[in-house]
This record gives structure tokens, C-alpha cells and sequence, in this order.
């Protein structure tokens, strides 16, 4: 029994959309930006070519991670801007002599300074909440390298004996790619080595603030390049050490409360 075949039109909205288009543009990425309150200067977007080609919700994302930072250091700021008016006032009221104008003038200017006040005695007592913080934070930092430095030293231990074999029976192929293997190790291990003298920097820079929390400056290590087996456990204990030494004193500055 022959089967037929019966032909039902579509409607051409339908057909367009099942028809396979020849190519699909992709969205050209607007510029996103932020005018700041100081000097109309401006942020802008940082575009991650490394994670693909950006688009509006990425660049919004980066930009928001460099006005949290911003935002959270302006308050103070703006609190002694704004002494910058009623002083104005005040000294200008004094030219005059005009008692009317500078007993107001006196009485706002008080204010304004009040606030500038408060900020100075919170920084006074922030300052050891933050550097709790950020020592706790470096640990953790230091710890997260030492780790994988730990883990990279398993593995340079482990083909160092594998090789030692190799040499000893002459197996040259088997030779070969034991070394590129230590090779590729001692590669990552310098990679993770590079990480550890930023962290070392910002611990420098802290040393101002250890001195208003009335911590004892804490020394850094010297880091060198060397990546051998030897070197690599030596540094994977001064970092345990240092990151040891960093959470005690960030315990001694107070217990985090969150």
C-alpha cells in the first residue's frame, strides 16, 4: 500500500524561524564606564580577552569590582570635603565682623568637624581589626602556596628516584621523558614561586600599621629562584613557618567576630 505524502504550508514567520541561519553576529561590547565625583576622571571596564570575548554583564563586573574599593575608602573624604564650605563661611563672616553670620558659621563648622573626628578615632581603632584581617589573610595566602609547593616537591621526589632508575639501566627513552616531566615540575614550581613575593610586598607595606596597632614589624623572608629539591623544601617550610607566625599575631589582635 503506497503511503502518501500530503504537504502542509507553513506560514512564513514559522518557515524563517527554522530556517538555519548562515551566520549569527555576535554583539559588539559597549563601553562601560563610571564618572567619578572628583575632577569628572572616570573608571572603565576592564576587558578579560583571556576568558572569552566580554559583553555588557563581564565589563559591568569588573567595573563593580573596582568601585567596591573605591567607594569604601570615600567616606572620610567626603566628611572632610565637607568642612571645606562652612569654613569658608567662618572666614569669611570674620572679614566682616558680623557676629550673626559667624556664630552659624562657627556652629556648622563644629559639625562638619565632629564628623571628620569620628573618622579619625575609627581609624584608630580599625586599624588593628584590619590588620587582623589582613595578616589572617596572608596566612591563609602563604599557605595555599607552601601547599602546592608541597604537592610539586612530592612529584620532583618522586621522578628524581625514577631518573636516578633510568640512568642506572640505560633506558634512554624512558630517560627522556622523566626529565621532560622534571622539567614541566620545576616549571610550576617556579610559577607558584612567583606568587609568593607580591603577598611578601603587601606584608611589607603593613609594616606602618603594625606600628599604630603596636605590633612588632614582622621580617620577610628573601625569596630566591632556585627551584631545585633542596631549595624547594627550604622554602616550603620558611612559608609554613611565616604563615604560622603571621596567624599568631593576627590572633593576638582579636577574634573575628563574623
Amino acid at each position: 500500500m503506497a503511503t502518501q505524502t500530503i504537504d502542509v504550508p507553513l506560514p512564513d514567520s514559522l518557515q524563517k524561524l527554522l530556517q538555519t541561519p548562515v551566520c549569527v553576529s555576535l554583539p559588539k561590547p559597549g563601553k562601560v564606564k563610571v564618572t567619578l565625583p572628583f575632577g569628572g576622571a572616570t573608571l572603565q571596564a576592564f576587558s578579560d580577552v583571556s576568558k572569552g570575548i566580554p559583553d555588557d554583564c563581564s565589563l559591568s563586573f569588573s567595573l563593580a569590582l573596582q568601585l567596591a574599593p573605591l567607594m569604601a575608602n570615600m567616606k572620610c573624604f567626603v566628611e572632610v570635603l565637607n568642612c571645606v564650605k562652612p569654613l569658608k563661611a567662618l572666614l569669611d563672616a570674620g572679614k566682616t565682623g558680623d557676629v550673626l553670620k559667624i556664630i552659624p558659621a562657627v556652629v556648622d563648622l563644629a559639625k562638619a568637624v565632629e564628623k571628620v573626628a569620628e573618622c579619625v578615632a575609627g581609624f584608630f581603632i580599625g586599624v588593628p581589626l584590619f590588620l587582623r584581617d589582613l595578616l589572617a589573610l596572608l596566612a591563609k595566602l602563604l599557605r595555599c602556596v607552601s601547599q602546592q609547593l608541597r604537592s610539586i616537591l612530592n612529584v620532583m621526589s618522586g621522578l628524581a628516584l625514577q631518573i636516578t632508575s633510568a640512568q642506572n639501566e640505560g633506558n634512554t627513552d624512558l630517560l627522556a621523558t622523566l626529565q621532560c616531566a622534571q622539567k614541566n615540575a620545576e616549571t610550576s614550581a617556579a610559577y607558584s614561586m612567583s606568587a609568593v613575593e607580591p603577598l611578601l610586598v603587601l606584608l611589607s607595606l603593613a609594616e606602618p600599621l603594625m606600628g599604630i596597632a603596636g605590633v612588632d614589624p614582622i621580617k620577610t623572608p628573601q625569596i630566591g629562584s632556585d627551584s631545585s629539591l633542596q631549595a624547594l623544601q627550604t622554602l616550603v617550610t620558611v612559608l609554613e613557618d611565616l604563615a604560622k607566625t603571621l596567624q599568631t599575631v593576627a590572633d593576638g589582635l582579636g577574634a573575628d567576630e563574623s
